[in-house]
């Protein structure tokens, strides 16, 4: 049951990808990335990293695509420049019957196999925990954090600047 499930949001993980990078509207490009980002969730929930997983949802699903609609709405796209392209259908039909194929092939190895070839990795027991993520965070990577954040300060100055000179 839980290789099914997996099997299932990866599948809509990737293809929440694969809209995201090929769809022309922005704001349905970004609503797949949501679908992306909790397909991403729940195979989080799958690797027993509960609190990874809300804070997928929380950060990137929640803020993150609020400031992606946030900034395509401002940008004012106009009509003509979101237009149906339907030159290349037959070619986005035959590269998603080719990924199906792929896909299918690759599964059909996996099945073929069995699972008894597959080993666990052993894992720490504070894995995806508040206390083992703010541990790996603060000790490890502090400096990298600490970078991050600055550059955060730095985009959300610049986001300022330029809807300021916009106003003007």
């Amino acid at each position: 049951m839980e290789s099914l499930l997996f099997y299932i949001f990866a599948a809509a993980a990737l293809a929440g990808a694969i809209v995201v990078v090929s769809n022309k509207n922005p704001v349905a490009g970004a609503l797949a990335l949501v679908l992306t980002l909790f397909s991403t969730a729940v195979l989080f929930i799958l690797l027993l990293a509960h609190f990874v997983a809300v804070i997928q949802v929380l950060v990137y699903a929640g803020a993150i695509m609020v400031l992606f609609l946030f900034t395509v709405m401002f940008l004012n796209l106009r009509e003509e420049s979101l237009g149906f392209d339907a030159q290349n259908i037959p070619f986005k039909l035959g590269a998603l019957f080719l990924v199906l194929i792929i896909c299918a092939f690759l599964a059909g190895i996996g099945f073929k196999k069995g699972l008894s070839s597959v080993q666990a990795v052993a894992v720490e027991e504070n894995f995806g925990t508040v206390q083992g993520v703010g541990e790996i965070l603060f000790k490890d990577y502090l400096l990298p954090f600490e970078l991050t954040s600055v550059l955060i300060v730095v985009a959300i100055l610049g986001v300022v600047v330029i809807a300021k000179r916009g106003s003007d």
